[in-house]
Formats: C-alpha cells, structure tokens, sequence
C-alpha cells in the first residue's frame, strides 16, 4: 500500500517539474523568434545614415544579439538535460533523492530566469536607440 501512494506522489513531481521546465524553452523560443525580429531590424536600412556612430552602435548590438543566441543554447542544452534525468527522480523513495533534483531545478530556473531578465534588458536598450533614429518617412 506504501508503494503505491509512492508512486503516483513521485509521478507528480516530475510532471511538474518537468512542465515548468518546457515552460522555460517556450520562453526561449519565443526569444528566438524575437532576436530573428532585432536581427532583420538592425541589418535593415531603416536607419538615418548621418547618426554619429551609428555603425558602431549596431555593432555592438549583433555582438550581444550573437552572444545572446549562443547563451540561449547553453541554457536550452541545460533543459533538456535536466528534462531527461528528471525520469531518475521516478527511482527515489524518500525526500533526501528528491532533493538533489529540486536543487538542479532551482539553479536551472535560476539561469533562464537571469537569461530572460538580461534579454529583455537589451532588446529595451535596442529598441530605445533604434527608435529614435529610424528614418522618417514623408508621406
């Protein structure tokens, strides 16, 4: 009778667990198509061209918007890790295994959560520079 009550309690868990964490990618795929929107935008040429230092400006921008995407990976590869062991925690009888998988968890929740925050930090600080110098168009 134990056993089974077990179980059904561990299958929860991982469920759960488990849905956060696709939660999470749904984020960063959702970023994805965001970052493919900055990208066009600053490889555009919608842009004033007589912008001091607007070249270098952009520059910068595709660098972090680089950096960005290759963090995205990192992070997603750390997801998808974690979604696959999360089956051994199926494996554990008391709160001390558990434990080891809740700490992975949190520490991954902590990376995409940072991730996201720094993201839309720049994606602000893009869209207030490009706004005020995209071209004006005449009608």
């Amino acid at each position: 009778m134990e056993k089974s009550k077990i179980k059904p309690e561990q299958e929860k868990k991982v469920e759960l667990l488990y849905a956060e964490s696709h939660n999470w990618k749904s984020s960063l795929y959702l970023v994805s198509d965001e970052v493919t929107f900055i990208d066009n935008l600053l490889n555009s040429y919608v842009f004033e061209p007589n912008t001091p230092n607007l070249f270098e400006r952009l520059q910068k921008y595709q660098a972090q918007i680089k950096k960005n995407k290759e963090r995205k990976i990192v992070v997603l590869d750390s997801i998808d890790k974690h979604q696959k062991d999360l089956g051994g925690m199926l494996e554990c009888t008391d709160y001390a295994c558990d434990l080891g998988y809740y700490q992975k968890h949190e520490a991954i929740k902590a990376e995409v959560v940072g991730f996201l925050e720094n993201f839309q930090l720049l994606k602000s600080e893009i869209f207030n520079y490009a706004g005020g110098i995209l071209k004006k168009r005449k009608p």
